[in-house]
């Protein structure tokens, strides 16, 4: 008798709509928990997490208003910032660096005292590089002196998950590394039938986060507005990628430009018996305007 090959579960779950209902979910807060405590390895386990408004108040109009994908507190009252990006874009950096800041800030009130103030912890799981050069799938950011190393203050954290950086295993072995196994699950369970993730991921929490993606897969109006989204963020890295080809482009005629620049200056210069030094550090402007110099003195001379 012909048998039904099992469905894979077919929803990314680094898809920011899917993201917010695995580990933004109040019914579900085992899922976070595991997230939380494999990607931080706090000294002590975190065992209570409240999933809290994502919307950051403004203390003025003009203030730009924050929307975090995932915010949260743990029993300890640190503050947590959790999203997703699909692909790296300009500013990156420095906005994980504007949210983790703003969690921070945003909890002295009038007459309160700093050493009162929680953790903030910022948490970004990017499906792109944003350090290539580095071979660590997990960046861990803190205050420290760049010359002694030594921690000014340990209640600012940015932690960077780079998901392009796992390799996926060769075996059907259980993943033991609680790190690599987050990694796994966001690389490969869209193409897993659920009923195989218990073999790589034996932990119930990723069960029970495979059983999320399964009811988005089925419920039409979930499964619309995850499309959506998807196609949202498509779109997106669809413009940044033209936009760097474009910048290449532009960046190679440029090139070609001040290459023939600099030939034309140094072929005068040598006409003229001047030397034409440090060339490389000068602007663009600056360097028509020796060439326009060492023209109009050649013309003078009358060579040619």
């Amino acid at each position: 008798m012909w048998k039904k090959e099992p469905r894979a579960v077919g929803i990314d779950p680094t898809v920011d709509y899917a993201f917010k209902k695995m580990l933004g979910n109040p019914q579900y807060p085992e899922i976070t928990l595991h997230f939380l405590n494999a990607l931080l390895d706090p000294a002590s386990p975190i065992r209570e997490v409240e999933i809290i408004d994502p919307i950051l108040g403004k203390e003025f109009e003009e203030d730009k208003l924050s929307i975090l994908d995932i915010r949260a507190t743990d029993q300890a009252n640190r503050q947590l910032n959790i999203e997703v990006q699909r692909s790296k874009h300009d500013g990156l950096a420095e906005r994980l660096a504007y949210y983790v800041s703003s969690l921070y800030t945003g909890q002295l009130g009038e007459g309160h005292d700093y050493v009162h103030l929680n953790p903030a912890i910022g948490i970004c799981v990017l499906d792109d590089l944003l350090f290539p050069e580095l071979g660590d799938l997990h960046l861990d950011f803190r205050l420290r002196s760049a010359k002694t190393g030594i921690c000014l203050t340990d209640r600012l954290e940015i932690h960077l998950l780079e998901l392009p950086k796992y390799i996926l295993p060769s075996d059907n072995a259980a993943i033991r590394d609680p790190i690599e196994q987050w990694c796994f699950f966001f690389r490969r369970v869209k193409d897993l039938a659920s009923e195989e993730v218990p073999r790589y991921l034996p932990a119930p929490e990723f069960t029970q986060a495979t059983g999320i993606l399964e009811m988005i897969a089925r419920s039409p109006e979930e499964r619309e507005q995850y499309e959506a989204r998807l196609k949202l963020q498509r779109d997106e890295a669809w413009k940044l990628a033209a936009a760097r080809r474009e910048g290449e482009v532009e960046g190679r005629v440029e090139g070609e430009k001040r290459g023939k620049l600099l030939g034309q200056i140094e072929a005068l210069g040598s006409i003229l018996e001047t030397p034409c030094e440090n060339l490389a550090e000068q602007s663009d402007d600056a360097l028509v305007s020796l060439l326009n110099d060492l023209q109009r003195r050649v013309s003078e001379r009358g060579i040619g």
